[in-house]
């Protein structure tokens, strides 16, 4: 997921990044990644089946820690953001919709996981 997110981003900065408004470019971008997410999560869903929603569950709450963890670190330590700049991101209030991309990542395993039983997981 990883390469997902960093392709979208580099998507973004490179096309319609400069023609809109940052929180726009953000927006379109939070919904490029989900759309781009539910594709590869429905095919690991499909390849790696889980035996209960309970296990897809547990997959999506290891997906959002890692994922959580991943963007603290690489934002904080690589990036040299600081943690109010990090924070901002997850403010749904200021329009910022990156806490909607973590929803899914959680989430999406066990939809799928529905989806796969015919809605019985």
């Amino acid at each position: 997921m990883v390469f997902i997110a960093a392709a979208n981003g580099a998507a973004r900065d490179l096309t319609y990044g400069g023609l809109m408004a940052e929180q726009q470019a953000n927006q379109v971008s939070v919904l490029t990644g989900i759309a781009l997410f539910a594709v590869y999560i429905r095919l690991l869903v499909r390849r790696w089946k889980q035996p209960s929603a309970g296990a897809a569950i547990r997959v999506g709450a290891i997906w959002l820690a890692l994922t959580v963890a991943f963007e603290s670190v690489f934002g904080h330590y690589l990036e040299g953001r600081s943690w109010e700049e990090l924070l901002h991101d997850y403010d749904l209030f200021a329009g910022r919709l990156w806490p909607l991309v973590l929803a899914w990542v959680a989430a999406a395993p066990w939809v799928f996981c529905k989806l796969e039983k015919g809605g019985r997981a």
